[in-house]
This record gives structure tokens, C-alpha cells and sequence, in this order.
């Protein structure tokens, strides 16, 4: 049973719990976490009643969860009874506007300052205080967390994620039955009130129950949230953790920038390097403690230049939660909402909190939309894009929550900032844009709920933008998210999944971003058939890596100055080009895993090259970069072979370190023999060594004389790959790009076609595979059939033509049946020890 149903099943489950509700024949108020569970949802709410499993289920596990105790929902009920107020607050919300909620502040303010006038019963208040008492090993009064906990909280298809109150940094009996009385009142904040009406849990007995539990000294150290699933996409073998210095506020309200990781859960499991992405946030403010006998328990500091360069969390600290994670989604069967704490005085972690996931976990998409952006416009603002859409519309600039009024229907809403206040809001905005947040903050959950498209980390978007001024938001795959002037115009597909037959020919991907892969793996694919490490490089890196060799040395003080400042947390440089290279890699190779990601060893121009940080000191100014000093040619060249040593350092640790063996790897515009056995010795030289741990290594076929010398060039390598462009302009002797003879470039021709058919044919006889990438077979399914025709093992596609390019096969095979049978295809994987089946 997942956790689910056991949320929901709880949730009607009273039989059990009027017999809970006693204990030596009175009135249980109280209850410890380590007597509590899941079953008790009805009693305790479901954050307490998640925590009391944890603390009896994963406590023995080594999980680490702070002590405390419930207060139970018969405590609220006495309250409420004590005072009368059950009547009090049904003729209240008797005279709620349920259609327009015009009302609403009004009711809920009338009803929290009915339940703030009421009197503690004086036998819930003795025990609260025995309770709390015994929370103290010293005698001295114990510093906690109070949390409300409502029996609808928590729930599989809807968190009420902070839509009730918690306190922080209370310490004393005074304090704790104050903050008690506080989270009662909560129940009714305008916001809940407004959440449960939308989810129809209005009319049915809604109680509370008050969760109070040890202070875990994040203020020292730092906390966050983490998702067991990736939150944007639905990829479930991530687990995505974001952090920040001091209390956890910052990062759920999203008013700070986090940092943010991925761990790779098969990596994790199979005891690898699984942390696999590390991206440092801006961690603005830190919260921590007030200063003793102040007013207020916390506040929010500017976080130390110092800290704001750290990561929040170590990678072994990133690999200890990251079990810890696992081991919670394994115990409730389903993808779960943490929040967790690095205690600054002891230096442990702690879970202080966890719920289902409520949004990708539920999906079962099946028809996926896909929105292009089809005219450039003038860029207003830039931040972290949630919902894969586009839309256009008028802007809306609000302060606060108090000024909804003022959200027209179909306005986009620019603010700062968002907390559970603004719930009411955020469902009537067409899309949503703050200043500050990141993904896991409180507007890109609630957006996430909604389905509404939403830019949050735009910094200063209700600067760049004005109210009443027509914009348009694109949120698009990759997670980019940004803001133009004007109604842009945008297309929009709808591509249905379900009736998608896979071909026997292999449809793979051709990608660059790894921004993208998690999204692009739900695709219908075979993998990843041609991944361009340029795109890394000069996104990620951004330095050229013969700069880093040489950072000492580097004549350009501006350039020196540049890379100084990009790899400031490397003391040494060359590493920054290794790790942040594997990372990207990595990213797209976990995305896939385990189906086979073939990795094109950098393939940049010189005029290219010369354009990256530190780059115009080592690169030669050539006439034709084309025909220059590119590909295999680099790679032992004394001029750039240090710098094809850390690429080769980075796939290593891909492969090795992070146990992602699906990456094969292929060597572009090789031109002899000779070359590519001299490519393989620096290769081997840096412990990558063909048939090793399962390596295989590829050779690009874009070159006449990789055709014509197709079989000698398969005695060294484990396959090829054509590349359809540059073997149509060298066979044809065209610039492609000229506006001369451009026009004459095309994949089709006769002499093109020619080549192809016998690169295949070739690499067949020699039992090696190869595949085809290119735009060609999406847009000319005449083409596609003759790569069917010729028994090609695999084509790959740019992302926005995989989809046609599939119909394209799927209509070649019906039309032209393949000449051999899987039967013999099976026979020489047997005999050769390749995979030559052509069905997976």
C-alpha cells in the first residue's frame, strides 16, 4: 500500500480511533511520535501522523527525525467546545460568497479572532505543559518547532502545503501553549479557508492537531526541501534536493534562491557517485534565530559573501540524505515531499517533515503539447520556467496578496514574491512571475498544482515590466523561463503518445541541452544516438579548456581575470572543465539510463574554439575552419591534446566513478586510419580503453574516405554513425552555407545516397553497428525509407522531429519489409557479441 492510500484510507478509518482517543480511561490530548502512524491521520493530522510513522518505521534505519508529540484533534474539539464556538463558526462560513469569495478576508478574520478570544481548557493546557516538559533532558526549557497538522493536510491530491501556521524557535510552556493557540486559529486562515473550498473538503468535519517538536539548529547550518521525483518533468530516477543557509522558510517560501542538486537513484543504490548535478544559488538571506528576549523568535540576515560561494551541503552529506530519501520513498511506496535540516552545532542531518508528492507523481501523460516560439521579440526578464507552455496577455503588478481585487481574468500576475496567502491569487493568474524562488519554492509548487505556467528567480521582472503592458511568457522544456514585450506568436501541437508503434529500426535522439533530458526521455525513444558536448562546453564551462592547462601562463589579463572568476571554488582549474563537463554529460546519460548515449567528442571549429573564454590565444585563424584543424586531428595534436585529456578524464568519470557504462563514445571527422588509431592511444593513455567495462567506442562516417575505407576503419572502431551533412557537402563539394550553391545541397542526391548505401553495407558485412543522424528522414519520409531499405540500425532525430520521423520509419517498414529475418540477427549477436537485434 502506498502512502497514498494510506493517507486516504486513513483518513476514514474511526473505528480505531475513539479507542486511541483513550488512555487509562481519559481523554488522550497528547500523544508521543513513537505511538503514532499513518492510521492515525483522523487523530493527529497527516504531518504528525507522517512523522509518527517515520519515527517508528526509519528511526531504527539510522534516519535521524527530532523528537516531539501530537496534539491531538480531541484537544481542538474541547477547545472549540469550551468556548462554543462550533456554531460560531458554521454561521460564519454560512455567509461566505462562495461564488466570487468577496468576502473572504472578512469571515476569516472574524473567525480566527473568535478562536484567538477563546479560553485554553485548563486540562488540555496541563497536559500540553507535562508534555512539553518532558521534551528536556537538562531541566531547562526545550527550544521547538510548533506545526499545525489538519486531518486534510498532507494528502496525495492536495498537500495544503503551507496553508497552516507553524512556529519557530519556542521555548518555555507559556510560549508553546501561545503558538498552540495560534495554529488552531490557522485552520481558518483566508487562504485555507479558500484551499479546502476548492477541493471540496469545506462542508466535511475539518480538525486540527499541533505538532511540536525538538529544534534542530538549522540556523547554525542550513535546510531544505527535497522531491523523490523530478518536480518539473516526473523523471522518477532523480531525486532533486534544494538548500539554503539557515531555517527552512526561505527556500519553501521561495524567497531566496537555493542551491540545487540531483542524485541519481540507481547510482545511489549501486553504492556510485550519485550525486550528478550541483548548481550554487544565490542564498540572499539566511534565517536564524532572534537575538534573546527580543519581540520576535526570527529573523532574516543577509547571508556572508563567504557562505553565499558554499554549497549548503557536502557530497557524502548529499549521499546520506540521498539514502535517507530513498528509504522514505520505499517505506510509503510513492514519490514524497521532504524537508530536512543540517543541525550548524552537531553537524547531523535531520527529516523534520515529509508528504506525498501531489503533482507529477499522479500524471499518466499521454498526449504531450508542444508550444514554439515562431518571431523573436525584446527579452524583459529571465528566470527559472515552470509548465512547458506559452501564453500572452496583459500584466498585473500586485504588492500583496490584500490587492486581488485588481487580477483581472486572463492577466499574468508579476510579483515579488509569494507565500500561502496569495493561494487565492495565483489560481485566478493566467501565469505567474516573481522577482525571487526557485523550483522547489512555494509559487513554482502551487503553480505546478494548477497547472499554470509560472517564471520564478526573474529578479527584477516587476521592474523591467508595467501593469496593463501586453507580454508573453514562454516556459519551455529545458526549464528556461522568459519574459517578452509585445503578443509574440507561437505554435502549439498536440502529439498523442498512446497509439505510437515503435519501429524495428531504432528512433534515437539527437541531443545538446541536458536541461532537456529529463523531459525528452519520456519520449518514445532507443536512446540517445548523438550527444553534443559543444553545447556543454559553451553553456556550462564556458572556458576553453587549453586555457585552464595553461591559466598560469595566460597572457590576456581580462581572460585570466574572466576564468578567476567562473572557477573560483576550483583550486584547481583543470578540474573545473572535468566536473562540470561529467555533470552535463551525466545529466543526459542518467535521463536514458540504462539505453545507450552516444557521446561525440568535441567537434568546435577554430573560429569557435577562439570565442570561448581564453580561447583566441590557442586557436589558429584559418580560411576554411571546415576543412581546419577540427575533430580527431585536435585530439593528439600537441596544440590542443592536454585539452582532449580532460575530456577524456570527464567521460571516465561519467563512466566509471558515476557507473553510467550506457555512455559510448564517438570520434568525429576522423580523416585516416592512422588518425584514429592514434586518438585511441591518447584515449587509452587516460584509462578509457575500447571493450573495458563495456566501452565502445564510435567513429563518425562524414567523410569520403571514411566510406571508402569503411572496413579498415571498422577494425578499430565499434560502429559509426553517419553524419549526413558534412558527407553530402564533401561529396558533393559544397559549402552548404553558401547562398551561391547552397541550393544544390541535398541529402537525396544520387551520389550521396550512393555513399550511404555503402557505409551501411560495409559496416553489415564487418558486424559493427550504424546508425544515421540528421534532419533528412524526418522531413523526407522517401529518404527514410531508403535508410529502412538499406537495413540501418538506428536514425536519430532532433527533439521536435523524433515524432515524425517515428511515422516516417513505421511507414517505410509496412511498405518495405526487411530482407532478414531476427532469427539471423539474433545469430550474429551470438557469434559476434554485438547487438544486432533490432527490437529491443
Amino acid at each position: 500500500m502506498n502512502a497514498s492510500t494510506l493517507l486516504e484510507q486513513s483518513s476514514v478509518l474511526e473505528a480505531p480511533i475513539g479507542h486511541r482517543l483513550m488512555v487509562n480511561g481519559h481523554v488522550s490530548y497528547t500523544l508521543p511520535y513513537t505511538a503514532i502512524g499513518m492510521q492515525d491521520v483522523m487523530l493527529v493530522g497527516g504531518k504528525n501522523a507522517s512523522l509518527g510513522e517515520m519515527t517508528q518505521a526509519l528511526v531504527p534505519l539510522g534516519i535521524r527525525i527530532p523528537e516531539g508529540f501530537a496534539i491531538t484533534t480531541a484537544a481542538f474539539r474541547d477547545f472549540l467546545s469550551t468556548n462554543r464556538l462550533e456554531h460560531v463558526i458554521e454561521a460564519h462560513l454560512a455567509k461566505l460568497d462562495r461564488e466570487n469569495f468577496s468576502n473572504l478576508h472578512e469571515i476569516g478574520e472574524n473567525i480566527r479572532r473568535d478562536i484567538l478570544n477563546g479560553i485554553f481548557p485548563e486540562s488540555v493546557e496541563r497536559v500540553v505543559r507535562d508534555a512539553y516538559r518532558k521534551l528536556s533532558s537538562d531541566g531547562m526549557p526545550t527550544t521547538v518547532a510548533v506545526r499545525s497538522s489538519a486531518t486534510t493536510e498532507d494528502l496525495s491530491g492536495a498537500s495544503f502545503a503551507g496553508q497552516l501556521e507553524s512556529y519557530l524557535n519556542i521555548s518555555g510552556g507559556n510560549e508553546v501553549i501561545e503558538a498552540v493557540h495560534k495554529c488552531f486559529a490557522s485552520l481558518y486562515t483566508d487562504r485555507a479557508i479558500k484551499y479546502r473550498e476548492d477541493r471540496g473538503f469545506a462542508q466535511g468535519p475539518v480538525e486540527v492537531s499541533v505538532g511540536i517538536q525538538r529544534m534542530v539548529r538549522s540556523d547554525k547550518g542550513s535546510s531544505g526541501v527535497a522531491f523523490t521525483i523530478d518536480p518539473d518533468s516526473g523523471f522518477q530516477n532523480a531525486i532533486v534536493i534544494t538548500g539554503a543557509w539557515g531555517l527552512g522558510e526561505n527556500v519553501v517560501q521561495g524567497a531566496v534562491e537555493p542551491d540545487e542538486f540531483i542524485v541519481f537513484k540507481p547510482a545511489l543504490r549501486a553504492g556510485n557517485r550519485s550525486v550528478i548535478s550541483h548548481r550554487i544559488g544565490a542564498k540572499e538571506k539566511m534565517l536564524v534565530y532572534a537575538e534573546p528576549g527580543s519581540k520576535i523568535r526570527t529573523e532574516n540576515l543577509e547571508t556572508p559573501a563567504s557562505l553565499r560561494e558554499r554549497f549548503v551541503l557536502t557530497d557524502l552529506q548529499l549521499e546520506e540524505l540521498g539514502d535517507w530519501l530513498l528509504a522514505i520513498e520505499d517505506h510509503y511506496h510513492a514519490p514524497m515531499d521532504v524537508e530536512w535540516a543540517l543541525d550548524g552545532v552537531t553537524n547531523e542531518l535531520w527529516i523534520v517533515q515529509a508528504r506525498p508528492e501531489t503533482v507529477r507523481s499522479k500524471e499518466h501523460r499521454m498526449v504531450t503539447t508542444e508550444y514554439e516560439l515562431v518571431e523573436e521579440g525584446i527579452v524583459l526578464a529571465r528566470g527559472i520556467g515552470l509548465g512547458n507552455k506559452i501564453v500572452t496577455g496583459p500584466a498585473r503588478i500586485l504588492n500583496s496578496s490584500r490587492e486581488e481585487a485588481a487580477l483581472q481574468k486572463g492577466e499574468i500576475l508579476i510579483t515579488d514574491i509569494t507565500s500561502p496567502d496569495w493561494d487565492p491569487v495565483l489560481k485566478r493568474a493566467l501565469a505567474i512571475v516573481t522577482n525571487k524562488g526557485g523550483r522547489t519554492s512555494h509559487a513554482a509548487i502551487v503553480a505546478r498544482e494548477l497547472g499554470t505556467p509560472a517564471v520564478v528567480g526573474a529578479i527584477d521582472a516587476t521592474e523591467k515590466i508595467s501593469t496593463g503592458e501586453t507580454i508573453t511568457v514562454v516556459c519551455d522544456a529545458a526549464g528556461r523561463g522568459t519574459i517578452y514585450r509585445g503578443a509574440l506568436r507561437f505554435s502549439k501541437t498536440d502529439r498523442d503518445l498512446k497509439n505510437i508503434s515503435m519501429p524495428r529500426t531504432k528512433p534515437m535522439l539527437i541531443l545538446a541541452d541536458p536541461e532537456q533530458a529529463f523531459e525528452l526521455s519520456m519520449y518514445p525513444n532507443k536512446g540517445v544516438g548523438l550527444l553534443r558536448l559543444e553545447f556543454i562546453i559553451t553553456d556550462s564551462v564556458r572556458v576553453h579548456p587549453m586555457a585552464l592547462v595553461n591559466y598560469e601562463t595566460l597572457k590576456d589579463p581580462s581572460a585570466k581575470e574572466e576564468i578567476s572568476r567562473i572557477t573560483k571554488s576550483y583550486k584547481d582549474k583543470k578540474r573545473y572543465f572535468v566536473e562540470t563537463l561529467a555533470e552535463g554529460v551525466a545529466r543526459i546519460a542518467a535521463a536514458f539510463y540504462p539505453k545507450d548515449v552516444i557521446v561525440r567528442m568535441s567537434d568546435f571549429k577554430t573560429n569557435e574554439y577562439a570565442n570561448l573564454v581564453g580561447g583566441a590565444e590557442f586557436e589558429p585563424k584559418e580560411e576554411n575552419p571546415m576543412l581546419g584543424f577540427r575533430g580527431a586531428s585536435r585530439y593528439y595534436h600537441e596544440h590542443y591534446r592536454k585539452g582532449f585529456e580532460l575530456e577524456c578524464q570527464a567521460m571516465k568519470l561519467v563512466r566509471e566513478d558515476m557507473g553510467l557504462q550506457n555512455v559510448k563514445l564517438m570520434i568525429p571527422f576522423c580523416r585516416t586510419v592512422e588518425e584514429g588509431r592514434r586518438v585511441l592511444g591518447v584515449m587509452e593513455e587516460q584509462g578509457l580503453h575500447r571493450g573495458e567495462n563495456n566501452l565502445e567506442v564510435y567513429v563518425m562516417a562524414e567523410i569520403p574516405s571514411n566510406v571508402i575505407l569503411a572496413k579498415e576503419f571498422a577494425e578499430i572502431f565499434d560502429g559509426f554513425s553517419i553524419g549526413s551533412n558534412d558527407l553530402t557537402q564533401l561529396t558533393l563539394g559544397i559549402d552548404r552555407d553558401s547562398s551561391i550553391v547552397g541550393h544544390l545541397f541535398d541529402e537525396r542526391n544520387e551520389a550521396t545516397t550512393a555513399m550511404i548505401a555503402s557505409v551501411i553495407k560495409q559496416a553489415r558485412e564487418a558486424h559493427r553497428k550504424i546508425g544515421l543522424c540528421g534532419q533528412a528522414p524526418s522531413d523526407h519520409a522517401e529518404f527514410a525509407a531508403f535508410l529502412v531499405q538499406q537495413h540501418i540500425d538506428s536514425i536519430s532525430f532532433n527533439p521536435d522531429a523524433l515524432l515524425r520521423g517515428i511515422e516516417n520509419i513505421n511507414r517505410a517498414e509496412a511498405k518495405y519489409p526487411t530482407l532478414y529475418d531476427l532469427a539471423s540477427r539474433d545469430a550474429l549477436t551470438a557469434e559476434h557479441g554485438h547487438d544486432f537485434d533490432m527490437e529491443e
